[in-house]
Parts: structure tokens; C-alpha cells; sequence
């Protein structure tokens, strides 16, 4: 159950240069029949260090959630520079992005994030337009500005363990081995993977869990409130180029 998306868009949330005499897109500014404010891509300290220079292991099986957080934290007190994702199978949970970093994965790196709910703790964000909680999402940032994730390698969000599935969407080899591990139907087309996530589904407007007054209340329904794949909160100067997100989770960039 693998969903592909090759992610070559370009995303600029903010202004970096209002003369635009610097900007590599200036000429696509050129006879505009309105005033917008010329954009350029984040330029990062000439600076980089690799995962495994904070006990990252990428063999598919060691948890680098913390490696991943040691080298941010080591790139953001240099003024940040590049974080680079040799070849390999990176396991983790979150990473969170600082400003002023470029994530970058190098050919046949692969980030795998663990399908644990326990490492994405419920996070303020919005959703379907409406402010809400989620799990914190694979590769989340918040009020930061100069943020990139870039090279050829994969994303891959393991995103089956958090999803539903309607049976015209999938392989009959795929529904019968997801219905097999367990879960509710919803109706006989349509399998969710948890009794909470069908009761989240069942009491939601939008997607959108209504009415809840207690943490408890909140956490009960953790397996409904999946993330999307990418979220980057009040973030400035966003560019996203290159690799493949695979096995998403929700609609894969929020920004």
C-alpha cells in the first residue's frame, strides 16, 4: 500500500529580497498586470554535518529521533548550515526543523519514520481550516524562516499504519492483509484501523474532533488525529525540491 509523490514543487511563503535584484525568478515578475513582491530562495551558512556525526544509524532498526535532534541543535547554534542524510535507512520519529537548516537527503537515503504514536505527541495546528490538535507530524516546524528539504533520496512516512482504507482503492492481496491485523469496519467497504479512530471519525465535523474538554479526552483519540506529512507553522521562506515522499499520511504539505 504504497502511495508515490514526487515532490519537485518550489515553495516560497515569503518575501527575501523586495527589490528582487538578487532573485534567480525575477523574470518570471516581468509585465505582471499587478504588484507582488519579488521572491527569492533561502540561502543557508556554507556549513554541513552529517546524521551519523550525532550517533545516527541508519541500518532501518536503530530510533534516530534523537540524533536527528542533536545535529538541529548543533547546526542552529552555528547559525545553521546543512543537515546531510547519507545513503541508508534512517528509522525516527519527528523531526523537528530549525531555522536557517537544509535537510538534505543524498542518493538511496531513506527516512522511515517509526509507526510508534507514542513518539507524536497531540500538537496545536489547524486542519480543514479549523484549529484543532494533531499528532505532530513526521517533519514539523514552527515560526521558523529559511527552512529546506532537499537531494534525491525518499520520505517515507509509513503511513498505512495510521490510515483507513475503502476497498476500490486497494489490491484485494492489500485489503486482505490489512483487515487481517485487526481493526473495525465502518461498513463492509470501508476498514478503519482502530474501535477509536471509527469513534473519532463517527463524532468529528471535518475531520475535526468537536466539543472535547480534557486531555484524556484528546489522547482517547489519538489513532483518529494522524498528521499530515509535512507541516510547517507561521514559517518564512520555505523550499521544498527533489526526492519522493512515499506512504504519506494525510495530504502531505501544510504550510
Amino acid at each position: 500500500m504504497h502511495t508515490f509523490s514526487r515532490f519537485t514543487l518550489f515553495l516560497f511563503s515569503s518575501c527575501n529580497d523586495s527589490t528582487g535584484k538578487d532573485s534567480p525568478y525575477s523574470y518570471l515578475y516581468e509585465n505582471l498586470p499587478f504588484e507582488m513582491p519579488l521572491l527569492s530562495p533561502p540561502i543557508f551558512p556554507d556549513y554541513s554535518v552529517c546524521v551519523t556525526e550525532f550517533g545516527g544509524r541508519g541500518d532501518g532498526t536503530s530510533l534516530n529521533t534523537g540524533a536527528f535532534a542533536k545535529a538541529m541543535d548543533h547546526l542552529s547554534s552555528r547559525g545553521g548550515g546543512r543537515l546531510v542524510v547519507s545513503a541508508g535507512v534512517w528509522f525516527t520519529g519527528p523531526i523537528v526543523l530549525q531555522s536557517n537548516i537544509n535537510l538534505h537527503l543524498e542518493d538511496r537515503a531513506i527516512i522511515l519514520f517509526s509507526p510508534d504514536k507514542d513518539l507524536y505527541p497531540l500538537v496545536e495546528t489547524s486542519f480543514e481550516g479549523l484549529d484543532t490538535r494533531r499528532c505532530q507530524s513526521p517533519i514539523w516546524g514552527k515560526d521558523l524562516q529559511n527552512i529546506a528539504i532537499t537531494g534525491s533520496g525518499a520520505i517515507d512516512g509509513n503511513g498505512h499504519h495510521w490510515r483507513p482504507l475503502k476497498r476500490d482503492k486497494v489490491t484485494e492481496k492489500e485489503w486482505n492483509q490489512a483487515t487481517s491485523q485487526g481493526g473495525v469496519f465502518k461498513r463492509d467497504d470501508y476498514w478503519m484501523p482502530s474501535v477509536a479512530y471509527l469513534h473519532g471519525d463517527s463524532t468529528s465535523e471535518m475531520n475535526v474532533p468537536r466539543n472535547l474538554q480534557s486531555e484524556e479526552e484528546w489522547f482517547a483519540l489519538r489513532d483518529f488525529l494522524r498528521p499530515v506529512m509535512i507541516s510547517f507553522q507561521n514559517c518564512r521562506n520555505v523550499f521544498l525540491q527533489g526526492g519522493i515522499i512515499q506512504n504519506f499520511l494525510q495530504p502531505k504539505i501544510q504550510i
